[in-house]
């Protein structure tokens, strides 16, 4: 019965460790302004909905999985704009998530093109 006790015992110095590191964490300043929307592009005008590209599976590298998904955005925005490119998207969002040793990334973002001569 020792044993249980001493297993109790370190795991609730362990839990309070960490409810401390957190409580010491700094907090976000009040202050602070919230993040500025991204709107089009200088000279470009843009889609009226977003699109998502994730590409197949997971990925061993996180490299890879970025290209596939931007990849995949890319032929699904080409229904909208033949010439889209992710590097001008709107509020483009690149987010990965892992599972083990793997990943896979969403690429999400409002597809723009550069506004026609006049």
């Amino acid at each position: 019965m020792p044993n249980v006790a001493l297993i109790c015992a370190v795991a609730l110095g362990a839990a309070l460790a960490c409810g401390s590191a957190k409580a010491a964490a700094p907090s976000p300043d009040a202050n602070a302004e919230p993040p500025v929307q991204s709107g089009p592009p200088r000279g470009y005008t843009c889609g009226d909905k977003a699109f998502t590209g994730s590409g197949p599976g997971f990925k061993s590298s996180q490299e890879e999985s970025e290209e596939a998904a931007v990849k995949d955005w890319l032929e699904k925005t080409s229904t909208v704009f033949a010439d889209a490119d992710w590097n001008t998207a709107k509020d483009a969002i690149l987010e990965c998530v892992k599972q083990g040793l793997y990943s896979k990334c969403f690429a999400t973002g409002v597809p723009c093109r550069p506004k026609p001569k006049e």
